[in-house]
């Protein structure tokens, strides 16, 4: 299981919610102060996921709003780009005299480093409102910071593209955080920067105007995230992803030479991670080996078992009983 931090007012006496709830968050390493619109009823329920550097955060809470004041700044600044999902509810965000609001299925992205006055809103005929997010070190992006900082308070959409791909991934991992391992958290943390990365060069349409070294990066951050919205097709391989970002495959090969992996390897890995999930999933115990291997993109039973026994040392039938077995012991 991921290591998570949980907070809920289900576990505080009625009377005491909100100010244990404002002490609560006074305290963070985000620290903020909080309003609520009916103190004597609040409801809070918040989850963070560790993902290495990156943090993943989900809240349902009622209608309140939070300051980040330049004293809290001050009492402590770590220097993190704060990425919301609004979910359910209006969000309104004022920061260096602008204001706006984001509907569901809306992303934007403000800066802990900057006053700021988030406002949650339900909507007609709800009581709380819902959203999902990520805290990331401003070093782990890497496009110019100045780029960065122009997509500040700019509504980004979660509803089609890459946009609608990293929403599913933050909904995904926060669903399914028992059936990871602690140690899937920094790798989980890479993905998360991997497409937040690509939805900013996407964004800002990044081209002839950034440095040639910024530029292959976004490019590759485009192809990462494109490969692993496509992982499920067998037809995907280098020279088809190169193709579909109108790229040689010799220039693709390029691109991936400085990295730990070339580009079929990491085709590979992401396939077989993938699989190697649903494999340990009880949930997916019925489904048959082959049809799990098809999902990932190998239409050959023989080719993937010799793929995921060179991997894992181990046939997938085997690691899935030994997965059962350790899950059983575990009291899944």
């Amino acid at each position: 299981m991921l290591i998570e931090t949980a907070f809920c007012t289900r576990d505080v006496l009625a009377p005491d919610r909100f100010s244990c709830w404002r002490e609560h968050i006074s305290q963070t390493y985000v620290p903020m102060d909080v309003e609520g619109d009916h103190p004597a009823d609040t409801t809070v329920s918040q989850r963070i996921l560790a993902l290495g550097a990156v943090q993943l955060w989900t809240m349902e809470h009622s209608p309140m709003t939070l300051r980040r004041t330049q004293k809290l700044i001050q009492q402590s600044d770590p220097e993190l780009y704060h990425l919301s999902l609004n979910l359910r509810g209006t969000m309104g965000l004022t920061s260096s005299g602008h204001e706006a609001e984001y509907e569901p299925y809306d992303l934007v992205l403000h800066d802990t480093s900057q006053p700021h006055l988030i406002r949650a809103t339900a909507s007609h005929g709800e009581d709380t409102t819902l959203g999902t997010g990520l805290f990331i070190p401003r070093k782990l992006l890497p496009l110019p910071e100045m780029a960065i900082d122009s997509l500040i308070m700019r509504r980004l959409s979660a509803r089609e593209g890459i946009g609608t791909l990293l929403a599913q991934f933050l909904t995904q991992v926060t669903r399914d955080s028992g059936s990871y391992r602690p140690d899937d958290g920094p790798r989980l943390g890479t993905v998360a920067v991997d497409l937040l990365s690509a939805l900013f060069a996407h964004a800002l349409d990044v081209g002839d105007s950034l440095p040639l070294e910024s530029h292959q990066q976004a490019l590759l951050l485009r192809i990462r995230a494109f490969i692993q919205a496509n992982l499920h097709d067998p037809q995907l391989t280098p020279r088809t992803t190169a193709a579909a970002h109108n790229i040689s495959t010799s220039y693709l090969h390029r691109l991936f030479q400085h990295e730990e992996e070339t580009v079929a390897a990491w085709i590979r890995r992401q396939r077989l991670e993938r699989a190697c999930h649903d494999l340990a999933d009880p949930a997916q115990r019925t489904i048959p080996i082959h049809a799990i291997a098809a999902r990932w993109g190998f239409p050959r039973a023989a080719d993937f078992t010799r793929a995921f026994h060179s991997a894992y040392g181990m046939p997938p039938k085997d690691y899935r009983n030994q997965s059962s077995q350790h899950c059983r012991a575990d009291s899944c």
